[in-house]
């Protein structure tokens, strides 16, 4: 028997859209940052898809680096975001994660965000844009980006994740990992 569904009340998602700088960053952060390029290049050395995340102390200490894992473990949920908080969540409680700083060098897709809004963290920080990377990776059906930005997914949720980005002096750097890379026939 089919039941059909009717929204009663569509929801309004209202979230501040905020382009950052490198100036408006610390140095350690710009640190961090082009540190989750580096991971990313290192992804993609390994057989994976060229993304990258960290994650911090806010006095800048690195706890947990990640890489893409999807293609070489093989797991549809081995984005680097959302494999890093599963991580985090076995080491660290709710309380200690609120503390602790996401760095990625790109914006979080929707399940990214989510594994980070359903871990308690406190504050994520990001370098390109999930549009900008669209650009690159066109319709490749490895990466069917979804027109969902992170603080649009963050804005539906009872608790706030502060985010940091996009810092489009770092566009190129990122992209330029992806550049050709979608193209390969050989990459899964």
């Amino acid at each position: 028997m089919l039941k059909e569904i009717r929204m009663q009340k569509i929801k309004k998602i209202c979230y501040e859209e905020k382009q950052y700088h490198l100036s408006d960053l610390s140095e350690t952060e710009v640190k961090l940052l082009r540190r989750t390029i580096e991971i990313a290049r290192e992804a993609m050395e390994s057989g994976n898809h060229p993304f990258g995340a960290l994650l911090a102390d806010a006095d800048g200490n690195i706890l947990m680096e990640q890489g893409n894992a999807e293609v070489t473990s093989p797991n549809c949920t081995g984005h680097a975001e959302t494999t890093l908080m599963r991580r985090a969540s076995e080491t660290y409680s709710y309380s200690e994660m609120e503390k602790l700083i996401l760095y990625s060098c790109c914006e979080p897709c929707c399940m990214c965000a989510g594994a980070m809004y359903w871990g308690h963290l406190g504050k994520m920080v990001y370098a390109c844009t999930e549009a900008a990377l669209k650009e690159v990776t066109g319709n490749d059906p490895r990466n069917p980006t979804l027109d969902l930005p992170c603080r649009a997914v963050f804005a539906c949720g009872q608790r706030n994740v502060k985010v940091v980005g996009p810092i489009p002096e770092l566009f190129e750097e990122f992209l330029s990992l992806h550049r050709g890379y979608w193209d390969q026939a050989t990459n899964k």
